[in-house]
């Protein structure tokens, strides 16, 4: 049996933009990517700092250093531009695996969103 473990999260970027006519999906700066070992596709939730949503979507790489949070598609209805949100991915693993594991925390400027410190 397995248990869903935080994986990486992204604490408190900033949303650099929201287009709601868009297929769906939240633009990460690939830098952030990277640091949080997310890859093009991955499945990550959400929180809202500002209003209190959460929701799921799938992570596509934005330009690298650009310090891009774009929701894309009805995500864009769930978060505004300027609005601070956590980004976070999660892990299958048994509880053996789970317990040696320690998830991958990154914390990004929150007025550039660039990368100051991975833990």
């Amino acid at each position: 049996m397995t248990i869903d473990v935080l994986f990486s999260k992204i604490h408190r970027v900033t949303v650099t933009g929201a287009e709601l006519n868009y297929i769906g999906s939240i633009t990460i700066d690939s830098i952030l990517m990277k640091a949080a070992n997310l890859i093009d596709g991955q499945k990550v939730s959400i929180v809202n700092i500002n209003n209190g949503n959460r929701f799921e979507t799938y992570v596509i790489p934005g330009k690298e250093n650009s310090g891009e949070i774009k929701l894309n598609g009805p995500a864009a209805r769930l978060a505004e531009k300027g609005d601070i949100i956590i980004i976070i991915s999660y892990a299958a693993m048994t509880k053996e695996e789970a317990q040696k594991h320690k998830p991958t925390i990154v914390f990004p400027d929150e007025n550039t969103n660039r990368l100051i410190l991975n833990v």
